[in-house]
């Protein structure tokens, strides 16, 4: 099974009670950042992930294409989850693009989402004037 397929396998079954399964994909020294965080080290990476799920219901997500190049992966998904916080608890939907380094394991990986639709957008107040915002901007 290649990195990628691994990848795809783990960010489907991962929760706060397996997280030791990133151990298996990313390399002692990796390195991920998204629109909220940059992370450095499998350890820092781990405690990260930790508190993320600690919070969250429940998080799945839908590989829709992937680009391999030499050591290097693009990936296109749609994040599917759910928070006590955002939306009321139902599912919020987030499209996203990772690129992803690898060697024998990840050595880099970045998220590109906007955080925007993924939070802001979900909370009560805010989101209803950040809805408003986009739909006057589309006029």
């Amino acid at each position: 099974m290649s990195v990628i397929d691994k990848l795809q396998n783990v960010f489907n079954q991962l929760n706060a009670n397996n997280l030791h399964l990133l151990k298996e994909i990313y390399a002692d020294n990796a390195s991920f950042e998204d629109p909220a965080h940059r992370i450095y080290g499998i350890n820092n990476l781990t405690e990260y992930f930790s508190k993320l799920y600690s919070n969250i219901g429940d998080c799945k997500f839908i590989f829709n294409s992937t680009t391999v190049a030499d050591k290097t992966a693009f990936l296109e998904w749609s994040m599917h989850l759910t928070h006590p916080k955002l939306n009321k608890g139902k599912v919020v939907i987030v499209s996203g693009i990772s690129k992803i380094i690898f060697d024998e394991k990840i050595v880099y990986h970045r998220d590109y989402f906007d955080l925007g639709e993924m939070l802001y957008e979900q909370l009560p107040y805010l989101g209803a004037i950040i809805r408003q915002i986009k739909k006057r901007l589309a006029q």
